[in-house]
C-alpha cells in the first residue's frame, strides 16, 4: 500500500461541505467516487485536512488515501481531473510517508475572507465573496484584529453546539487589504475552530461598518461570551489558503 497526497482546488458552491452525508453531495464523496472509478478499489476513503462548511471554497485543501494502485504518484492529478467535476480540481498529487497525516500531521492553516463592499451585489463575484452594503473603516477592522493574536481560549469564536473540548489556539497573523471595491482579510494559525473564521469576519465587518463598538474580541476574549462578537458571516466569502506541514511530516 502507498500513501497519496493531493492538493485541491474547488468551489464550494454547489457542495454540502468537504465531509460526506448521507443526504447530500459532499466534495469528499465526488473524490472517492473518481478515486474508486480510477482504482478499482471499492473501499477506498480520503481524509482531508480541513472540514470545509457548505459553500466554502478552498485553493489549497489537502487530502490523503492509500492505494495499492500502481499508477505513478504524480499522473493521480491528471488521471482525477478528466473524472471530477468542473468545480473540483486536483493541483498536484504525490507519494508521502505511511505517518503522513492530512489532519493531524498539519501545523498550521491560512485562510481568505473576502469582502464585497459596495452597494450593489456583483454578478460575477457573488459566489466568491460577502455583499457588504455599508463602507468599512479598514483602519478600525486592522486595530480590531490585534486583539486575535497570540495564543487565546477561542471558546467565544466557537460555533453553537460545538463539542471540541480543546478552544486555544494561536494565531500567527490577520491581515487586511483593500482593493476597492474588494476587501481581503487574510489569516494564519495553528488551527481553527469550527466557524471561528467567519465568526471572525463578522465580527471585523461590524467594527467597520460601525455595528459594533471597537474592542469587541478583548471584551470576548475576556468574558468567554459569544454574544459580544459579531454575526457569522456568509460562506461564500471563505476560502482555505493553504495547510502547512513540518518537512518530516511528508518523509
Amino acid at each position: 500500500m502507498r500513501r497519496i497526497r493531493l492538493i485541491l482546488e474547488y468551489d464550494g458552491g454547489a457542495y454540502a461541505g468537504w465531509q460526506r452525508q448521507t443526504n447530500a453531495v459532499s466534495v469528499q464523496q465526488k473524490l472517492e467516487e473518481a478515486l474508486r472509478r480510477l482504482t478499482g478499489e471499492e473501499t477506498l476513503t480520503v481524509t482531508g485536512a480541513s472540514r470545509t462548511d457548505a459553500g466554502v471554497h478552498a485553493l489549497g485543501q489537502n487530502a490523503h488515501f492509500d492505494t495499492s494502485s500502481r499508477i505513478p504518484a504524480d499522473k493521480f492529478s491528471f488521471a482525477l481531473n478528466t473524472l471530477l467535476p468542473e468545480d473540483i480540481r486536483v493541483r498536484q498529487s504525490s507519494e508521502v510517508g505511511e505517518r503522513f497525516h492530512a489532519r493531524f500531521s498539519a501545523s498550521g492553516k491560512e485562510y481568505r475572507y473576502l469582502f464585497y463592499s459596495a452597494p450593489h451585489s456583483s454578478a460575477l463575484y457573488r459566489n466568491l465573496c460577502a455583499h457588504v452594503i455599508y463602507p468599512l473603516d479598514t483602519a478600525l477592522m486592522r486595530a480590531e484584529a490585534q486583539s486575535m493574536l497570540g495564543r487565546h481560549d477561542f471558546a467565544p469564536f466557537a460555533a453553537s453546539g460545538s463539542v471540541v473540548k480543546d478552544t486555544v489556539r494561536e494565531i500567527d497573523f490577520v491581515s487586511l487589504y483593500e482593493n476597492p471595491p474588494f476587501i481581503e482579510m487574510r489569516v494564519h494559525g495553528n488551527g481553527f475552530l469550527y466557524n471561528m473564521v467567519r465568526i471572525l469576519a463578522g465580527t471585523l465587518s461590524g467594527v467597520g461598518s460601525g455595528k459594533l463598538a471597537p474592542g469587541a474580541i478583548k471584551r470576548a476574549l475576556k468574558s468567554g461570551s459569544r454574544l459580544e462578537l459579531g454575526v457569522t458571516a456568509p460562506p461564500q466569502g471563505l476560502t482555505l489558503m493553504r495547510v502547512d506541514y513540518p518537512e518530516d511530516a511528508l518523509i
